[in-house]
């Protein structure tokens, strides 16, 4: 008899964080008129089609952020992460992607090595699977192309 081996959903988490909640609204000229709820909703719409589960967390305080990778590590297989502000203060963040242990794709919608200098730092690009910076909004579209591909190969 051939039984057919059902595949397990595959699971991926985008997770922001400090006022990325304001997109559309603050600086839409750097950082776009899309607001986080828009970006949203079409990587929702892709994930589906191509089977894929996709869950969402934003929050401005940094707890918030380590508590739900935490909560979600035994449910999720890759990440698509723009740490925001963090990016260049948080390692505790960057200790709970280390423990945790899942991939996960960096984004940033501004090109970061374009600006302050303090904003040349991350904490997270030496640890990330791959890094997309200065692309807009279209950054977030172009991380999930590139999970898709690496899950459902």
């Amino acid at each position: 008899m051939n039984k057919k081996i059902e595949q397990k959903k595959k699971h991926i988490l985008v997770l922001n964080g400090p006022n990325l909640n304001l997109l559309g609204k603050r600086e839409p000229e750097k950082y776009g008129y899309k607001s986080l709820n828009d970006i949203i909703d079409i990587l929702d719409n892709q994930a589906n089609k191509n089977n894929c589960k996709l869950s969402h967390f934003q929050s401005n305080a940094e707890y918030l952020l380590i508590n739900c990778l935490i909560e979600f590590s035994k449910k999720i297989n890759y990440i698509i992460l723009n740490p925001a502000a963090f990016t260049h203060t948080s390692i505790a963040l960057r200790d709970t992607l280390l423990a945790i242990n899942i991939p996960f794709i960096e984004v940033h919608i501004t090109n970061i090595y374009k600006r302050e200098s303090f904003r040349k730092k991350s904490f997270f690009s030496d640890i990330s699977d791959g890094i997309i910076a200065g692309l807009g909004t279209y950054g977030y579209f172009l991380a999930l192309e590139v999970i898709l591909v690496r899950l459902l190969i």
